[in-house]
């Protein structure tokens, strides 16, 4: 059993950026061996605290202790001296270099020649720190391979690299299958039972009941409560963080199915998947499963036009079409989300504005001139559909939070 002396305090932390308040005055202590879960709902505050005690925000309010000691925390370094360590709901990998490499970037194995890094031993330590996770990556292999799940197994594996004491695990589970997601959770526990304290951000609740010894409960920036596990339930932690009874939520209901709309017929590609056959009714939601490197994504990114099937056919509304790029996808009303929003899916350094209105721009345009009333108009309408929660129209869309930047993607198709 480990000393329940706090390895971390947080007292009254508060966060702004400009005039919208972030996290206003909220406290959480972080304890050894414990696994805390930190929910809320999308822009609650839970990753900005996050943030701050990592040191990536230092004009924060309020006040840090560390092993009993106050502390200004004014950096990531400096975070990480602490023995803070933070794995991003955004990947922060490079691409063009290895897996060992962006392991122990910044902490490479000196050479016995000054100047010189040792490829060998970062090869042997990654792949021993792997084994030790269960992650079964080659060292050796170039990141911009991987798929997204892979990389956010890379991820969380750099972040445990720091030896760290408390680790801060965002949304590590949102490119992982069920099989995967259990896998990591083991991890999770190993690293609590050697003492490390653990904060597990996560909107999957199951998740977090399974694995958290005590969860704290965030809304509009605030701390709600903070309570061991079994004392919550389901429709309570849910109430908490919305802030009205269960009763008052949306009833799930069932949409009638109608006509085909999508059908595959033996859909393949060389290396990436064969023979792939199914069809999407209108009404319906068709899920894709499968583990890492199975071809789920891949079928996707065949039917969106972004790397073209070789094999099959694919129709819309019963007749057949040829999807050879997006352009082709779009022009037969598929849309796609992809895996990650930041690259792919956004511009991280335009305004929301933007975002939303990049794949509208023909329609609020004329003679090559847009609109920005009918522009403005469009995106309020979409702000107001979805619920996203941003201080305005012109804030740079990398501000937002994940959920909601998840809503921007989605809200320039519709």
């Amino acid at each position: 059993m480990f000393d329940r002396v706090p390895l971390v305090g947080m007292r009254s932390i508060s966060k702004a950026f400009g005039p919208t308040v972030a996290v206003d005055g909220v406290d959480l202590d972080l304890l050894p061996g414990d696994i805390h879960g930190l929910v809320g709902e999308n822009g609650a505050g839970k990753s900005t605290l996050m943030r701050v005690l990592s040191g990536f925000y230092a004009d924060y309010a309020g006040e840090i202790v560390v092993d009993g000691r106050a502390v200004r925390i004014l950096s990531p370094g400096q975070a990480r001296a602490l023995g803070i360590g933070l794995v991003h709901q955004e990947l922060s990998l490079v691409p063009e270099l290895t897996v060992a490499d962006n392991i122990f970037l910044g902490r490479e194995p000196p050479a016995r020649l000054p100047g010189f890094i040792d490829l060998a031993a970062s090869s042997v330590q990654a792949r021993r720190l792997c084994a030790e996770l269960g992650v079964h990556l080659h060292p050796d292999a170039r990141v911009a391979r991987l798929s997204i799940a892979e990389r956010q197994l890379v991820e969380i594996a750099k972040g445990v690299a720091l030896n760290p004491r408390v680790l801060i695990l965002d949304e590590p589970t949102s490119s992982l299958t069920r099989q995967e997601i259990n896998r990591l959770l083991d991890i999770v526990r190993s690293l609590a039972a050697k003492g490390m304290a653990i904060v597990y951000i996560s909107h999957k609740l199951d998740e977090v009941f399974d694995v958290a010894d005590r969860i704290t409960v965030l809304r509009d920036g605030k701390r709600v409560a903070t309570a061991p596990t079994a004392e919550w339930t389901d429709a309570t932690l849910v109430a908490a963080m919305v802030g009205r009874d269960l009763s008052s939520l949306f009833p799930r209901s069932r949409a009638d199915q109608g006509a085909i709309r999508l059908e595959a017929r033996h859909l393949g590609r060389p290396g990436a998947f064969h023979r792939v056959s199914f069809v999407v009714r209108s009404g319906e939601v068709v899920g894709v499963y499968g583990l890492m490197g199975s071809g789920r994504t891949a079928v996707a990114e065949a039917l969106f036009g972004l790397a073209p099937a070789g094999e099959g056919d694919i129709l819309i509304d019963g007749a057949r079409v040829g999807i050879r790029s997006p352009l082709d996808a779009i022009a037969h009303g598929i849309a796609m989300t992809p895996e990650d929003r930041r690259v792919r899916g956004l511009v991280p350094m335009l305004p929301v504005r933007t975002n939303l209105s990049l794949r509208a721009l023909r329609v609020l345009s004329r003679m090559g001139l847009i609109s920005s009333a009918r522009e403005y108009v469009e995106v309020q309408r979409m702000i107001e559909t979805l619920a996203i929660r941003a201080v305005s129209h012109d804030v740079h869309v990398s501000t937002l939070s994940g959920g909601n930047q998840q809503k921007i993607v989605i809200g320039r198709w519709l």
